[in-house]
């Protein structure tokens, strides 16, 4: 906490000395997440735009993108995407004139609707103490972006938490959760919101559900009546992999229920993360006509890419590390690649991403 309290001082005193974006605060985001780059780069993958190789976040934003979204785990055992990794890419991209958002997961791994499980090191925390350490690690990781001339326009408290976050304490479930469960992850989710604007004053502030297609209105209800405070909301999108309709379908569905919830709740809606299949041949379409829709979408503050920059069947290294995967989720399994990279096998940004251009 005294570093914490130090920092404050030391940015009161730096206040106004950010990194400039090419593009102004509240404009339209054409932005992607891009978390796994420095681990990419240093298993020597290369990107190209031209016959000699290029930095991805550049290239990025010769394809259209103005903004970067990035993960922060609490303590990875890797290292990658805990809180120096983030800075490292997060120092690139503003030095490239780029917004940022910060996705804060309140996880030692991934954080989504089947995995919220607590930092290590929190693990025995009861509620108060959980309240304490969200606190302090968004103040940690906001304030060590401030020290350093960054400012971000959003950040996610927490990721993808339609079951809540930060299990058991403030585990949901749509079935039978009980007032005291949403009491819980309102009051975690709102110290968050508390946080962020102690380090940056107008920072937006986010809540993230997955499935943009489902109706999803009734969860901001009852969290909004269980107190919880948020500045916009951000939805996943990935409509090629909903068995249950076509893409086009998806989209759709997807598009009427981000009118909906901005009325509804009168607050800008963020797909913070979407993605497409580029081995089915229509991706670039299903993109393409999603986003257009979007653009003219009253309420939509815009639409991020997860991780389009893979590419070649490379995947972290941990995904072949089944004793270390059983670290996070309990189950002893090998991943595969991510297979909704948007860049072709030569290292060229694809069709897929035509869709951020002007």
């Amino acid at each position: 906490m005294k570093r914490l309290v130090f920092s404050a001082l030391v940015c009161l005193f730096f206040t106004g000395c950010y990194y400039k974006t090419d593009s102004p605060r509240g404009s339209w985001a054409r932005g992607c997440d891009l978390s796994w780059l420095s681990e990419m780069e240093q298993d020597g993958v290369k990107f190209y735009n031209g016959e000699n190789g290029e930095d991805c976040i550049r290239l990025l934003r010769e394809e259209g993108m103005n903004a970067v979204r990035l993960r922060v785990w609490v303590n990875h055992a890797t290292g990658w995407s805990n809180k120096d990794d983030m800075l490292a890419l997060a120092k690139r991209a503003a030095k490239a004139g780029q917004r940022i958002m910060i996705d804060i997961h309140y996880s030692d791994f991934f954080a989504d609707p089947n995995h919220q499980t607590p930092p290590a090191a929190w693990r025995n925390y009861d509620y108060d103490m959980l309240l304490k350490a969200v606190q302090e690690h968004t103040l940690d990781v906001l304030y060590t972006l401030k020290e350093e001339g960054i400012k971000p326009e959003w950040v996610q408290i927490g990721n993808e938490t339609p079951n809540g976050m930060l299990w058991p304490i403030a585990k949901l479930n749509e079935e039978a959760t009980s007032p005291e469960a949403w009491e819980r992850y309102a009051g975690l989710t709102t110290m968050g919101y508390n946080a962020a604007k102690e380090a940056f004053s107008d920072i937006i502030v986010i809540v993230h559900i997955d499935n943009a297609y489902e109706d999803n209105a009734w969860w901001f209800s009852q969290v909004k009546a269980a107190g919880a405070v948020f500045d916009a909301i951000a939805l996943s999108h990935y409509p090629q992999t909903v068995n249950s309709m076509t893409a086009a379908q998806c989209n759709q569905k997807a598009l009427a229920n981000i009118r909906s919830l901005h009325a509804s709740f009168g607050v800008p809606v963020i797909v913070s993360e979407v993605g497409v299949k580029p081995a089915q041949s229509d991706a670039a379409s299903v993109l393409k006509s999603f986003v257009d829709e979007l653009k003219k979408t009253d309420g939509c503050g815009g639409v991020f890419y997860w991780e389009p920059e893979v590419y070649g069947g490379w995947k972290p290294e941990i995904y072949g590390l089944p004793d270390e995967i059983y670290r996070y989720t309990g189950k002893r399994e090998s991943w595969g690649a991510y297979n909704q990279g948007a860049f072709s096998s030569d290292g060229r940004a694809s069709s897929i991403m035509d869709a951020f251009k002007d």
